[in-house]
């Protein structure tokens, strides 16, 4: 599955365990635009935070403005905060190549400059050891036509980007995801791990319609694969209350958590953005006199609602969703049914 990290293997026999058991260590990488890398780096397990900012330059405190005009030698990047026993600084590498680019030393997409091209930042020799290694393997693997380009570095001063570059794609998914989308860089990643790809989405298959019309009641099947509309106020989880997340009834990907979930007074469960802006897909739905914008899942292709521009912020979203599309699943149980990594939401 993972064949590049095969060769990895013979270097990492001889490397001690890093950190203590309980115990944070950081790490720092570019991949470009650092909206895109922080919204990545925080979906693996393992990392409890990431912080977006500056690196690689002489300028003391830069700015944005600054280091996207080129005005600085200074690289977009982010720090990663992450638990040794839980995910080693190899799978760190591991998950890191996935995210973006590697072969372009220009830049990273249509974001051009060296502001915007990749490197990693290495603290210690058994660091470095790890990244030469992984990259050697990952430029031998043929995944790619291009050599690998990324540099190995000292690591240097970093410097946390202003407050609204922090979580960016939480707290403008919409713009994010234009901005995503439209870079190319999800279709360069589906292209070049395809392998990876299908494996993950194995876990969230659309059932044949036999099965879904003897699973789904009525109303979830009218829904979901009909793009009905349940009744407000007489639906399952519209005044929910309870701590969980929601995913797909027909595949279970996870779409929406309740740490996001509003009272929106319309009978429909409403939420400020997604769990998983990759589950989400949004399209231009012209059935009512105006258009709007109709919201699917990704994998099952499941219709679930439409998001508006009148909710409260910190995004001014509104994601209406049938509960007919969803099913919840309590904080208590997300670990047993395996969606243990959402747990740190509630913690």
């Amino acid at each position: 599955m993972r064949r590049f990290l095969a060769a990895v293997a013979v270097v990492l026999v001889s490397v001690c365990v890093k950190g203590e058991a309980m115990g944070l260590e950081k790490a720092t990488f570019a991949g470009g635009c650092f909206w895109c890398t922080e919204a990545s780096f925080e979906k693996v397990k393992g990392v409890k935070a990431v912080v977006s900012g500056y690196t690689g330059g002489e300028r003391e405190n830069p700015t944005y403005k600054q280091v996207a005009g080129g005005m600085t030698k200074h690289i977009e990047a982010v720090q990663v905060s992450y638990v040794p026993a839980e995910i080693s600084y190899a799978e760190l590498v591991e998950a890191y190549w996935m995210m973006y680019d590697p072969t372009d030393a220009g830049g990273s997409f249509y974001d051009r400059g060296h502001q915007y091209t990749s490197a990693i930042w290495v603290s210690n020799d058994e660091e470095r050891q790890i990244a030469e290694a992984s990259k050697k393997a990952l430029d031998a693997s043929g995944r790619f036509k291009k050599p690998i380009v990324t540099p190995i570095l000292d690591a240097v001063t970093f410097y946390p980007a202003e407050d609204y570059h922090q979580d960016y794609y939480k707290k403008n998914p919409a713009h994010y995801q234009r901005y995503r989308v439209g870079s190319g860089r999800d279709r360069f990643i589906e292209a070049h791990w395809v392998d990876m790809k299908k494996e993950e989405k194995s876990a969230y298959q659309k059932p044949s319609d036999d099965e879904l019309k003897s699973r789904l009641s009525e109303m979830q099947y009218k829904v979901t694969q009909h793009e009905g509309t349940e009744p407000p106020f007489q639906n399952e989880y519209w005044d929910n209350k309870k701590a969980g997340i929601y995913v797909d009834i027909v595949s279970g990907e996870p779409l929406f958590s309740s740490t996001n979930k509003f009272k929106s007074g319309t009978g429909w469960p409403s939420f400020t953005q997604p769990l998983e802006s990759e589950h989400i897909v949004e399209k231009r739905d012209f059935k009512l006199i105006w258009p709007r914008t109709e919201v699917r899942s990704k994998h099952a292709d499941s219709h679930l609602g439409h998001v508006f521009s009148d909710g409260p912020e910190p995004t001014g979203l509104r994601y209406c969703i049938n509960s007919a599309a969803l099913r919840f699943v309590p904080v208590e149980e997300l670990d047993k049914e395996g969606y243990g990594e959402y747990l740190k939401l509630f913690q």
